[in-house]
């Protein structure tokens, strides 16, 4: 009887301590995944203007209204480093060093400017997206596609229309 005893404590603490490893070790492999399947699809860009014209299109101001909006749509903040905004013909811009708060929105402007927390400058002195048809593409920091906008002859009459120009969400 008392061998059946010890088997069963034995057995009993075995199973405890593979429970703790378990539990002590879920945490290490959640922390590794840089995206969770919860936040995946959490940033898009939210809205965009692009419809600078004519020779102000390259003055320092006239270039600060033009921009992109991106928006964290989720509860927790997004590591945006090494994100990218890209353009149709590759004008691409980096996110370094950002964190994008829980929803929030950043606007991306193409001029020179100082960078804020609601506010980032691209530091171009030309007009990055085109007025006719053009698409913002953002990826991240892996080079996976997150979300893009089109407009113009690229953009579908029935698609979704959060990315009219001038908007901000």
């Amino acid at each position: 009887m008392s061998v059946s005893v010890t088997a069963r404590r034995l057995g009993s603490a075995t199973a405890v301590a593979a429970a703790l490893v378990g539990a002590l070790a879920l945490p290490a492999a959640a922390a590794a995944v840089p995206y969770p399947a919860s936040e995946r699809g959490a940033v898009v860009i939210s809205a965009v203007r692009h419809d600078l014209q004519g020779r102000s299109a390259f003055s320092g101001r006239a270039l600060n209204r033009e921009w992109v909006d991106v928006t964290n749509t989720s509860r927790r903040d997004v590591n945006l480093s090494g994100w990218t905004l890209s353009d149709a013909e590759g004008h691409t811009y980096t996110f370094r060093h950002y964190r994008l708060e829980g929803r929030a929105t950043v606007r991306v402007h193409t001029g020179e400017g100082r960078d804020t927390m609601t506010d980032l400058y691209q530091d171009r002195n030309r007009s990055v997206w085109n007025y006719e048809t053009d698409t913002a593409t953002l990826r991240n920091d892996h080079g996976r596609y997150v979300d893009s906008a089109s407009w113009g002859l690229h953009h579908r009459r029935d698609a979704d229309d959060r990315h009219a120009f001038g908007h901000r969400h």
